[in-house]
């Protein structure tokens, strides 16, 4: 009888056939493969789930726009053409900001004021983005409008800009800015004060440049020496809202010191470190829907998507912040403005033919920040000698002097004061 291979005896099996040594490889690729379906697997049901959760939120109370213009249906891909979007920061107290605006929230008595006015215009190709910021005490004349609630609320030969939320909506505020600029607004949305709080924390602060002797603001609690200093949540509601620590202590130049803010916000919104960090993105998008009351055209991710597009290329020396022109209220000079409409009207003379705008009036209006000097040196490289022609550029609109603003690419600093 033949004799058995026993554990040891290799010539026995060797002379028959070769034998593989098992060496688990293949065992371990069919598993991995399982790993990477399933994860592949989860992360599309997680994007899904996020799209759909974000579908689902962003529509909530949304609000139509009276008289607003048509546009067209979300698509995939930038938004075709110019567009303007309102928005407006309301002085609402949340949970956080009673806590830091304690007194300043008892008596508001429930009533809702629109302090922060902002119309944001993207032109046509080549874009450029032109945000005016509205005095909040700009005397206005305000329309008949409807209300959320169906009610018809009366026009007003003159009211201060900053009532016109709390007397009939989001929507009465964009149509009473329409009629001050003749620029249709089909996009709005408003924001409170735990709202921009809370988007400051969902990109990591933003460092802003507070110049001066620092700023002392009993009122909002501020005691900052001077110097660079990265604001979010609480910090970054003191230091928009420090009227009496900047400038003049008015609220004109508190606008130039929010100009500052939104300046560099902008630069952090469309850094690298927020762009390429999904996670930051994602969490400013649930930010955003979670603390912004959109407009009816607004409510849909695709069209967020679309407008974000539209911008995102558009050079920081392309991004103006300009503040509306006004002249003492003869009424009340110490407490209200009106319009300058002559001054006025070359910046929406230029927003209507798609011109950027050339700016020659002082970065600052009553004080309210200094340009850093020196100016920062260009941090792009001239264009080389051989490259190809480009089409003519649309020539600068030159402003009035007397409007005050600031490009994204300028440096500024809180004109600081201790009050």
């Amino acid at each position: 009888m033949p004799r058995r291979a026993r554990d040891g005896d290799r010539s026995a099996v060797a002379r028959h056939a070769d034998v593989k040594k098992s060496t688990g490889v293949p065992r371990f690729l069919k598993i991995a493969g399982i790993v990477v379906a399933v994860v592949l697997t989860s992360a599309i049901a997680v994007a899904a789930f996020v799209v759909v959760d974000l579908f689902n939120r962003v529509g909530d109370g949304a609000v139509t726009l009276e008289d607003a213009p048509e546009v067209e249906p979300p698509s995939i891909g930038a938004y075709a053409g110019e567009f303007s979007i309102l928005i407006i920061g309301t002085d609402e107290c949340g949970e956080v900001s009673t806590g830091l605006l304690g007194k300043r929230c008892s008596e508001a008595d429930g009533g809702v004021l629109n302090d922060v006015n902002l119309l944001v215009h993207v032109s046509a190709e080549p874009r450029n983005v032109t945000v005016v910021s509205l005095p909040r005490d700009l005397m206005v004349a305000v329309p008949e409008c409807t209300r959320p609630d169906g009610s018809v609320a009366s026009s007003m030969s003159k009211a201060s800009i900053n009532t016109v939320f709390e007397h009939a909506g989001l929507s009465c505020v964009a149509k009473t800015v329409t009629d001050l600029s003749g620029i249709p607004i089909p996009f709005a949305a408003k924001i409170s004060f735990d709202g921009v709080m809370e988007v400051t924390e969902a990109i990591g602060g933003v460092e802003v440049c507070i110049g001066g002797d620092g700023i002392r603001d009993e009122a909002t609690g501020i005691d900052w020496p001077a110097g660079l200093r990265t604001v979010s949540g609480i910090e970054a509601l003191q230091f928009i809202r420090t009227r009496h620590g900047v400038g003049d202590g008015s609220d004109l130049a508190r606008i130039s010191n929010q100009q500052q803010y939104m300046s560099r916000l902008v630069k952090k919104v469309m850094s690298e470190e927020v762009l390429t960090d999904p996670a930051v993105v994602l969490r400013l998008a649930n930010t955003i829907v979670d603390n912004v009351d959109p407009s009816d055209e607004l409510s849909n991710p695709v069209r967020l998507a679309q407008l974000g597009l539209a911008i995102k290329d558009v050079p920081f020396s392309e991004f103006a912040f300009v503040q509306y022109p006004s002249f003492p209220d003869p009424d009340k000079p110490d407490q209200k403005v009106i319009p300058n409409l002559d001054a006025a009207e070359t910046i929406w003379a230029a927003l209507k033919a798609g011109q950027p705008l050339q700016l020659t009036g002082d970065v600052a209006s009553n004080g309210g920040v200094e340009l850093v000097s020196p100016a920062p040196e260009a941090t792009t490289d001239p264009a080389p000698t051989d490259a190809p022609a480009t089409e003519t550029p649309v020539p600068r609109a030159t402003l009035d002097p007397s409007i005050s603003g600031q490009t994204a690419e300028q440096e500024t600093c809180a004109n600081g004061k201790q009050d």
